[in-house]
């Protein structure tokens, strides 16, 4: 009686990836959508749009420039612009829509990614037994405690929130919005780079070739069909101490 891991195999756990990552993405959209729709996001987005193009009329200007059309311009059209960009940050009513719209966006964009996450990767593995997402029951794969016991709501939560929300999604994503407005220096793209380098480490180098949420959770993607899984660790504990037991009794002695 022995027991042994079986790892699922790097193109089976690819393959899950990418079809739990569509069905994700679709999941996130629609979500997004129906937040924006409820709180008035397209209504904000309008009011911005009106303003820039009201004081590009007025001052008879462009505001989306590249930086070698801006580097480009003569003195008179870099001072109507400045003058334009003055005039749009004393509008309090457009100003008030821009901060709305920016704080709207980080809002919905956690909010869609957390509740589809929460949806996909914890509610759906817990209905489905074993961790298995729509991807893994397609492709035969599970999840389960790098221990041999069966993964469980809190083992899931800790996978879904702080390791693929937290570390793997959210981080990068506020990263990348930061980088384009501006308001971030170098750092961000080193932090990009450490988490992407760390990611790709963990998967490819590691002893058990898991990404970062499997390590947080210390979990294991595995090959079900051929996988034995224990309940509990009580389980696990007594399937060891017997087969311990029936190893020693199969011991000849001199």
């Amino acid at each position: 009686m022995t027991w042994s891991l079986q790892k699922a195999s790097m193109w089976k756990r690819i393959s899950a990836f990418l079809f739990d990552g569509i069905v994700l993405g679709v999941v996130v959209v629609l979500l997004g959508w129906a937040m924006s729709a409820a709180l008035g996001y397209d209504r904000y987005y309008r009011e911005v749009e009106d303003a820039y193009a009201r004081y590009a009329q007025a001052y008879g200007v462009n505001f989306n420039l590249s930086l070698s059309e801006y580097e480009s311009l003569s003195e008179a059209e870099s001072s109507a612009l400045n003058a334009a960009y003055a005039a749009l940050d004393a509008d309090e009513s457009a100003v008030y829509a821009y901060n709305m719209l920016i704080s709207l966006t980080l809002l919905i964009l956690s909010l869609s990614v957390l509740s589809g996450l929460l949806l996909m990767d914890f509610a759906v593995p817990l209905l489905l037994g074993n961790g298995q997402t729509l991807g893994k029951k397609i492709f035969g794969l599970g999840l389960m405690r790098c221990d041999g016991v069966r993964v469980n709501a809190v083992t899931m939560f800790v996978r879904t929130l702080l390791g693929k929300y937290a570390l793997e999604t959210m981080i990068p994503l506020l990263i990348v919005i930061m980088i384009f407005l501006g308001v971030i220096g170098v750092i961000g793209p080193v932090i990009l780079g450490l988490i992407l380098l760390m990611q790709l480490g963990l998967v490819a180098f590691s002893a058990r070739r898991t990404a970062i949420h499997d390590l947080l959770a210390s979990t294991v993607e595995v090959d079900l069909p051929s996988q034995r899984i224990f309940p509990t660790r009580e389980d696990m504990i007594a399937f060891k101490q017997k087969a311990h037991a029936e190893k020693v009794s199969q011991r000849t002695y001199p």
